[in-house]
């Protein structure tokens, strides 16, 4: 491993890890070319299913109860919902140890969104650099001229917004905001090829979490009739707590084939968010910055489209929403194969101190996995356990997540448990 390799963290929104599993339905040559030269986790959880929090916790390595953060950040009063400042960051350290740190898209971590108070020497995601691009695509989808023949509305009850779920648009996905973010993060990556420095670039994304708005050059390389619906679509729930019943009622509606079509609609994101990270594959290629440079493609949270009868990724405690993707590559890390050892999306944080020689952040919450890096069969048995923890989006709920091997215990404060063996219900549905 190269003393101080750079770091290239693509961060992703709302991703299943079963759209970047091998044979899944989403069509992703980039990301398949970057697992089949690096290692694969199969047992990657976040630590909470919130963007906001989850970000906070890969930054700090620490739970959210610990960082303060527990809901997403707009959407409470600012002192209960507030980054505790007193906690490192592992690009605070990354900086000390020489690093140039850049930040590029989605931050979603704090209010005031001075990065540079964190650790990144250059801030790109301030809304007045890309502001024509914010909100594209969300709620009615005016700005991206969807096909009337091709989409679906959420339509809700007097005093409720009119939300677009999925649509088809002609707008290429080149003037769409990843494209101008990945931008960005070339023009740095090129402006640092022969810099005696190391650096850092995070390339951050609000995709797909949010409406399901592909272009027509991306939905037309699927066949929706061939898109598979969820296992447990149909799941009823019926020894579940009851406030899931609730959440299912919000989709009722949905018939299969919008299901179908809104499942297209969420891999054709990916599959542009996939085009995207080939264009920086192929710029660290080219210019010789591959073999320094470790890799990381993962995102913060998953989403459920359609999985137990959900969307979106607020309730429940299943594996669509805490089981994320992390495919990891570079120098001397296990290239080729899979582990499923057992990681949370915090454990980043002392990874990426370790594997770059900054100084530590030492703390109960997060452990480095580097031993699973360079040795994934042997370092197995030292990863069985994962955490989380949710504590409600608006709603005030407390749920605390344990994975032990293939087992998975939730403790619900607000009603009975659930208890899954994930060996012999992988799409939790029954609970023991």
């Amino acid at each position: 491993m190269p003393r101080r390799p750079n770091i290239l963290l693509f961060l992703m929104d709302g991703v299943q890890a079963s759209a970047l599993d091998p044979g899944s339905a989403c069509i992703t040559p980039n990301f398949d070319r970057l697992r089949e030269s690096g290692l694969l986790f199969r047992r990657a959880y976040t630590a909470t299913p919130v963007c906001s929090p989850a970000r906070a916790s890969l930054l700090t390595g620490t739970l959210p109860h610990n960082h303060g953060v527990l809901e997403v950040e707009h959407g409470r009063d600012a002192d209960q919902c507030n980054l505790r400042t007193n906690l490192p960051h592992w690009p605070q350290r990354l900086q000390a140890n020489g690093y140039t740190n850049a930040y590029f898209g989605k931050w979603h971590v704090e209010r005031t969104n001075c990065l540079e108070n964190f650790g990144w020497t250059i801030n790109r995601c301030k809304a007045s650099e890309h502001h024509a691009f914010l909100g594209q695509g969300k709620d009615g989808g005016a700005d991206l001229d969807i096909d009337p023949k091709l989409c679906r509305y959420v339509e809700g009850p007097p005093g409720y917004n009119r939300v677009l779920h999925y649509g088809v648009t002609d707008v290429s996905p080149d003037q769409r905001y990843p494209s101008f973010t990945v931008n960005q993060a070339q023009e740095f990556i090129a402006s640092n090829t022969n810099s005696e420095s190391p650096w850092t670039a995070c390339v951050s994304f609000s995709e797909p979490n949010e409406s399901l708005v592909v272009s027509r050059s991306t939905f037309e390389q699927y066949d929706v009739s061939k898109t598979p619906l969820p296992v447990n679509l149909n799941d009823d729930l019926a020894d579940r707590p009851n406030i899931y019943q609730r959440q299912r009622a919000i989709s009722k509606d949905v018939t299969a084939d919008e299901w179908r079509m809104a499942r297209t609609c969420y891999y054709g994101r990916i599959t542009e968010l996939d085009v995207q990270f080939g264009r920086l594959y192929r710029q660290l290629e080219e210019s010789g910055q591959l073999r320094d440079t470790v890799i990381i493609v993962t995102a913060d949270h998953g989403r459920y489209v359609g999985a137990h009868g959900f969307d979106a990724h607020n309730f429940g405690a299943f594996e669509e929403i805490y089981r994320i993707p992390l495919i990891m590559a570079g120098p001397e890390i296990a290239s080729g194969l899979e582990t499923h050892g057992l990681v949370n999306f915090h454990d980043l944080c002392p990874t990426i101190l370790e594997l770059t020689g900054s100084e530590p952040i030492t703390i109960p919450d997060s452990k480095s996995f580097t031993a699973l890096l360079t040795s994934p069969e042997d370092a197995r048995q030292e990863f069985n356990t994962a955490y989380g923890e949710y504590h409600g989006t608006r709603f005030c709920l407390s749920q605390r997540i344990l994975w032990r091997d293939n087992w998975k215990f939730v403790f619900n404060g607000f009603d009975f448990d659930e208890l899954y063996d994930l060996a012999n219900d992988p799409h939790e549905m029954t609970n023991l």
